[in-house]
C-alpha cells in the first residue's frame, strides 16, 4: 500500500460538523476498502484565491492516507460527487510525516525564509543586478556622474 496526502475543500456556507461528517464518510469508505487514514487536520476557513462555484472562502481538511490506488480511486469518485466539495487534491508521498503539518503551525515554529533558500541577497523590490551602475550608487566623489538617456 501506497502514502498519499489529500486536501478537500468543502462549501464555506457548511457547519464544522458537516466538514466533519465528511472526513469520517472519507474515513469509513476507506477502512471499508482495506486502507487507512495516518493523520487529519482541519485547517479551518480561508479565503480562495479565486471564486469556485460562487464561493470566496472554503473549509479545508488534510487527510494523510494509507490505501491502494483503488481506493485512492473509489474515494476521488466520490469526492467528485458530492455537491459540498469544490476541489480536492491527492498526491503520492513516500511517508506521512508526524507531527503538525506547515498549515498548522505557527509562524515563528515554521524558520525564517532565509533558511529555506528564500529572501535576502535582494537589493530592493526588482533585486540588485550587478551588471549596471545604478544612479544612487554615486556619491559625488571621486566616481564621475553617469551620462546619457538611462
Amino acid at each position: 500500500m501506497a502514502f498519499y496526502e489529500n486536501v478537500v475543500i468543502a462549501r464555506q456556507d457548511l457547519a464544522q460538523a458537516q466538514v466533519d461528517a465528511l472526513a469520517d464518510q472519507m474515513t469509513e469508505t476507506l477502512k471499508g476498502l482495506g486502507g487507512e487514514v495516518k493523520k487529519r487536520e482541519y485547517w479551518g476557513l480561508r479565503s480562495l484565491a479565486y471564486r469556485m462555484k460562487k464561493n470566496r472562502k472554503g473549509h479545508y481538511v488534510y487527510l494523510g492516507l494509507e490505501c491502494s490506488g483503488a481506493a485512492l480511486a473509489e474515494i476521488e469518485r466520490q469526492l467528485r460527487i458530492n455537491e459540498d466539495v469544490l476541489r480536492f487534491l491527492s498526491v503520492r508521498v513516500e511517508t506521512i510525516e508526524e507531527g503538525p503539518t506547515a498549515m498548522m503551525q505557527k509562524r515563528e515554529d515554521r524558520g525564517e525564509r532565509d533558511e529555506r533558500g528564500f529572501g535576502g541577497g535582494f537589493g530592493g523590490p526588482r533585486g540588485d543586478r550587478g551588471d549596471r551602475p545604478r544612479r544612487r550608487d554615486f556619491d559625488g566623489g571621486d566616481a564621475a556622474p553617469m551620462t546619457g538617456a538611462n
